[in-house]
């Protein structure tokens, strides 16, 4: 009987502990609670005391998980990479893509518009500072809704001080950044101008660096703002800031930037001739406020490591938008050329957000899987730029749906400037196959670029998420406006 109590009062003991075990969760989390407190492993703790900045790898080699089989799902310092279905993805994309397309339209159109403009007219050379103005989005707005995005979804944001640290410090770097871009900028056009007419004009060139700065800080400074409300709403609201953060800057960058530029340009232009030593004086003017910018940046150890590394991707991409630039302007006097103007932000910007989309997106992958330097075991070895439009994990699909969307978005844009400008005449078949064709091999020329390049960024200690995007929204505005060339080019020849 005693033996037979003992073995019951065993059974019951050991039932009462399984039950208490499950309850609370696990078998590891039970033992934990009899654990001395020192002896328990802490893995946040060497985490959370430690700076990191934006350019640094986000977590220590053991925190990275291991992608699952279907490659939806990878759990970091008990956080889950947000999985996606096919659906959710297309919903959250196609109201910002749209969004940035009619923005793109709206500058083509603006564009059309204020091409007759005297200062346009008589400084010819301020055509070869639109793709680089525009392209600033890519360079600053962009960079810094790609860098933000992957802060959110790692989770940097949960911090309020740390929140607001990495908001002030990049918004202060992206004053410095587009000050000293603005002026390069006019100076690049300056010399193209001189190089192919001959001839340089020295109060050209200083109205081109007034109008140029004024209009860069000036649109950095609104466009920045937007970008921070839109991540920290998207963040409130459950969004992916991914999928609508380089987008939404994108619709708002375009129209805004050339609005600027056509208003700032044309009364400093009117201004020259009573006050010629104006323009000089707002260039010194906001010159001298750079030390300040560079002060608060500074501040913060996160854009303080940026404002020595970052230069290198937007002074190239500027100088590649700037070729876009130059074939823009030789097609002004060409009459067979002559829709160029219209359409060309439409087909650079619809390139440059969708690409920015697809970069943004593997960056935080990359984040999420392995540490900087190193790459996932998918892309090691022999890895072709199609790798992506073959494959059905979370970036093989996104390449996917964003190069299905280039075409139906295009024919929407395509309509909605006809509708606008209300021509007797709709686009024809030969018109709308050309430039659609010109469309497509931009975008998937691009998807198989990023692929490549932020993978390539990756290996080599660079974060993607700030060198990445200036270099494609340049290749996208410098593919977009040499193949739209070329559409108007075979037409010609076909009517």
């Amino acid at each position: 009987r005693s033996s037979i109590l003992i073995s019951s009062k065993i059974h019951l003991y050991t039932q009462s502990k399984i039950h208490s075990i499950k309850e609370n969760g696990s078998l590891c989390q039970s033992l934990c609670q009899f654990m001395p407190e020192t002896r328990r492993p802490d893995r946040t703790s060497s985490f959370s005391s430690k700076e990191f900045s934006e350019s640094d790898p986000l977590f220590h080699n053991e925190f990275y998980g291991t992608a699952l089989a279907s490659g939806t799902i990878s759990e970091i310092h008990g956080q889950e990479m947000p999985s996606e279905s096919v659906r959710a993805l297309v919903i959250q994309i196609l109201f910002p893509f749209l969004l940035a397309g009619f923005g793109t339209v709206l500058a083509g159109m603006l564009l059309d518009v204020v091409q007759h403009w005297d200062v346009f007219r008589n400084v010819t050379e301020i055509f070869i500072l639109v793709p680089p103005l525009l392209g600033l989005k890519g360079n600053l707005e962009m960079t810094l809704a790609s860098r933000l995005s992957t802060a959110v979804n790692v989770g940097r944001f949960n911090s309020s001080s740390e929140k607001w640290n990495l908001i002030t410090g990049n918004l202060a770097l992206k004053q410095v950044q587009a000050t000293v871009l603005g002026f390069l900028a006019a100076l690049v056009a300056s010399a193209l101008g001189w190089i192919l007419e001959e001839e340089l004009i020295v109060n050209h060139v200083a109205l081109l660096c007034c109008c140029s700065i004024v209009t860069a800080f000036t649109a950095s400074l609104l466009q920045g703002i937007v970008m921070v409300g839109v991540i920290v709403g998207s963040k409130k609201v459950g969004v992916n800031p991914d999928n609508i953060a380089t987008p939404t800057a994108a619709s708002l960058g375009d129209i805004i930037t050339l609005g600027l530029l056509a208003v700032i340009s044309q009364g400093f232009f009117y201004c020259m001739e009573p006050y010629p030593y104006i323009t000089y004086l707002v260039c010194v003017v906001f010159l001298c406020l750079t030390p300040m910018w560079v002060i608060l940046s500074f501040r913060h150890s996160d854009s303080q490591k940026l404002l020595f590394s970052s230069w290198e991707p937007v002074i190239t991409a500027m100088m590649i938008s700037s070729l876009g630039g130059l074939i823009l302007d030789r097609t002004i006097t060409d009459p067979k050329l002559e829709g160029v103007v219209l359409y060309s932000p439409v087909i650079n910007g619809v390139g440059g957000n969708l690409v920015s989309i697809q970069a943004s997106r593997v960056a935080t992958y990359l984040h999420f899987h392995c540490p900087l330097g190193e790459l996932p075991d998918d892309a090691k070895g022999f890895y072709s730029p199609c790798h992506n439009f073959c494959t059905t994990g979370p970036n093989g699909r996104s390449a996917q749906v964003l190069l299905t969307l280039a075409i139906p978005g295009h024919l929407v844009f395509i309509y909605t400037i006809y509708l606008i400008q209300g021509s007797p005449d709709p686009p024809t078949a030969v018109f709308i196959f050309f430039y659609l064709a010109a469309a497509f091999t931009q975008v998937f020329l691009l998807l198989g670029i990023v692929d490549v390049m932020v993978h390539c960024l990756w290996k080599w200690g660079r974060d993607p998420d700030s060198f990445s995007i200036p270099y494609l929204t340049a290749l996208a505005d410098l593919l977009g406006t040499g193949f739209l060339t070329l559409c108007f080019l075979l037409m010609s020849l076909v009517t």
